[in-house]
Order: structure tokens, then sequence, then C-alpha cells
């Protein structure tokens, strides 16, 4: 009260009033999200939503280089003693990490590229194009999205045995060329958000210039999609990676298995090595150095374009 008197005697604030804003000022704000302590408490958010998903990479790169002493010494838990590289190497030769690594980069690339493509078309003629039953084809392209895959998988194994696909990678290629596959269905909805924001003018002003619809969407629409185009490339590509169901299903009896399908097959020896041995101590090492091996080429892409995956992301409407 007394400051708030000598305030309105004199016109002036107080040093000590004036010094007392400043403090609330810089520790609340001005505004709710601009103060001191609202950002301590995002930074606190953030750095408890980091550890959550960096302490499961952080095991695995720590218990992957443990040799058995460091593995048994309940004293060692983060940082061994010595770096040991065995079971890396282990897990290299079981995988047979370089054939393997081939099979699933083939695969996981292969689709990636078909979907990009087929996936924008199939989407650009569901947000522009005037097709007959158009609704009543996106209704069916939904139902191939929430239908689970194990009601229709052994009707396409029994198609890729007739055609002598099985233990082939065309079964899980060739529906990629086709805008189908996994995922395929939402990566059409997520090109067809993507054209339907897009202004029509550009189409007008390209019919007026003459271009046919198909000069329309590779000239025009398509250079304007990078955003989506990225974001169902590395979707598709990561998907595909980490699938271990189509390739168990069309893969069963191939000697060189994709790296899904080896990490499964290592964890199966190991278990059943388990049973009939007892455990080993090397056998978590192992498996987190197969993990290691598979996750390793998404982390290097991923970091190399997570600035314009975010974006776009951003500007396909994935956010809203």
């Amino acid at each position: 009260m007394l400051v708030i008197g000598l305030r309105t005697r004199n016109g002036k604030e107080p040093a000590l009033w004036s010094w007392l804003l400043n403090i609330r000022y810089k520790l609340i704000g001005r505004e709710a999200d601009k103060g001191l302590l609202f950002r301590i408490f995002i930074y606190l958010i953030l750095l408890d939503t980091a550890y959550i998903y960096l302490k499961p990479i952080l095991h695995m790169v720590t218990t992957m280089v443990k040799n058995a002493d460091d593995l048994l010494d309940p004293a060692v838990n983060w940082f061994p003693r010595v770096i040991y590289l065995g079971n890396l190497q282990d897990a290299w030769e079981w995988l047979k990490y370089p054939k393997a690594l081939a099979t699933s980069l083939t695969m996981a690339l292969v689709v990636a590229l078909l979907q990009t493509m087929s996936c924008a078309v199939t989407g650009y003629a569901f947000a522009r194009l005037k097709v007959p039953f158009k609704n009543v084809m996106f209704f069916f392209l939904l139902l191939t999205f929430i239908v689970p895959m194990q009601v229709t998988i052994l009707p396409n194994i029994i198609y890729a045995r007739e055609l002598g696909l099985l233990n082939t990678i065309y079964p899980i290629i060739v529906p990629a060329f086709f805008g189908l596959g996994l995922k395929g269905a939402l990566f059409v909805i997520i090109y067809r958000q993507f054209f339907s924001t897009q202004p029509k003018e550009l189409e007008e002003a390209a019919r007026i210039d003459g271009a046919s619809v198909y000069k329309i969407f590779y000239k025009v629409m398509m250079p304007l999609a990078k955003p989506a185009i990225l974001v169902v490339f590395l979707f598709s590509f990561i998907w595909t990676w980490n699938d271990f169901y189509l390739p168990s299903m069309y893969l069963a009896d191939i000697e060189t298995a994709p790296l899904s399908m080896g990490i499964s097959r290592i964890a199966t020896a190991l278990r059943q090595q388990a049973e009939q041995y007892g455990p080993s101590v090397t056998d978590e090492a192992i498996r987190m150095s197969t993990t290691f091996l598979m996750i390793v080429p998404p982390m290097l892409l991923y970091s190399f374009t997570q600035r314009w995956f975010i974006e776009g992301v951003e500007r396909t409407g994935l956010v809203e």
C-alpha cells in the first residue's frame, strides 16, 4: 500500500516497485508463455521426453559393447570397463549382414519409390478429377486401410504361389506399383489432403495455356508436392524396412532373409539354445547388437532428412 501510495502522489514508480515489476516480468512474463518459469517448465518436459526415448538406445549401445565379465558384474551399468566388439561381430555373421542389408535396402527403396509415385497419381485423382463413383471408390480405399492385413493375406499367398512368386520379393513390390502395399491407403489420403489444399487457379491457368491433365499433374502439381513426396517416401521406407509380417509370409524359405526376419531368426535360435544348454551370458548382448545393426540405416537416413521431414509433415496437414 505504501508503494502504491508513493506512485500515486509522485506520478512515478519508486525504485523498489520498478525492481519488483522487472523480477515479475522476467519470471512470469507479460504473457503466460514468455516467462522464465514457463521456459524452465518446457525444458524439463523436453528433457524428460528425450530421456524416455534415448534410454533404450543408450542401454542397447552400452550392452552390446560389454564383454562377459562386464555383463556379469552388477557394478558395471552404463560404462563398460573395456569396449568389446565381439558381440557385434557375431551378430554380423549370424545375420549375414551384407546380403541381408542388400535385400532390405532393395525391397524398402523399390517399394518406397513405387508408392511415392503411384499414390501421388491416385491421390491427385481423388482430390481434383471428376471421376464417376469417386466417393464410393474412396470408401473402398478406406476399407483397405481399416481391414487387417491378416484377413487378406491367405488369398494373396495363394495367388503368389500359382504365379511362382513365392520366396521372391515381387509379391511385396508389385502391389506398390498400383498404389497398394503396406499402408498404401494412408499415403493416398496424405496426397489427397495435400492436393485438396492447393489453389485451383494454378490448374485453370495451365488449362488456358493448353496443358493436358497429365501435364498439369507432372509439371504443376508434383513440383508443389515435394513436402508430401518426402513424407510418403520416408514413411514407406521405414515401414517396409521394419515390417516382419509380409516377409515372413512370402519369404519363409529364402536363405538370405531381410534384416527384420534375421532378427527374429536369431532370437528363435538363442531361445532354442537356451532351452537345450541353458542361457548364455552374451545372449542379451547379441540381441542388442542385431537390433543396432538394423536401426543404423534408418537413423542415418532420418538424420539427413529430419528438417525437410518435419516441414513436410506440417505442410501436408498430418499435424491437424
